[in-house]
């Protein structure tokens, strides 16, 4: 086998292709480094818990005696405010936590705040 006479430009051509393949993988390929791949997990894992979490929440509010009148604050309430109006209430602390989960809070007043109109 014939060694090339010039191998610094089969070592930076190599070099180069990594270096384009780095970008388009990165850039097009969908590529993500350890950390995002993280974030993007813990993310995926409280969505799911809030999506989980927030019917019961809704559920235990509209259990409760008045949950007629309650519900009704809570439609007058801000939008950005509907969740502090059910942190406030206790139905977004599940059993074993001191706190509400502010964002369980947050999508438990969307649910009865909006509640989804029946098909017809």
């Amino acid at each position: 086998m014939a060694m090339p006479k010039n191998i610094s430009s089969l070592i930076w051509s190599a070099a180069g292709g990594a270096a384009v393949c780095m970008i388009i993988g990165f850039s097009w390929g969908g590529w993500v480094t350890g950390g995002t791949a993280r974030k993007d997990t813990a993310s995926a894992a409280q969505s799911a818990v809030v999506a989980a979490l927030a019917p019961i929440c809704a559920d235990r509010f509209r259990a409760q005696s008045d949950s007629a009148v309650k519900i009704a604050e809570l439609t007058k309430a801000s939008t950005w405010d509907r969740g502090n109006v059910v942190a406030k209430s206790g139905y977004a602390t599940m059993p074993g936590k001191k706190d509400a989960d502010s964002d369980v809070a947050r999508a438990c007043g969307e649910i009865l705040a909006n509640p989804p109109t029946p098909k017809t």
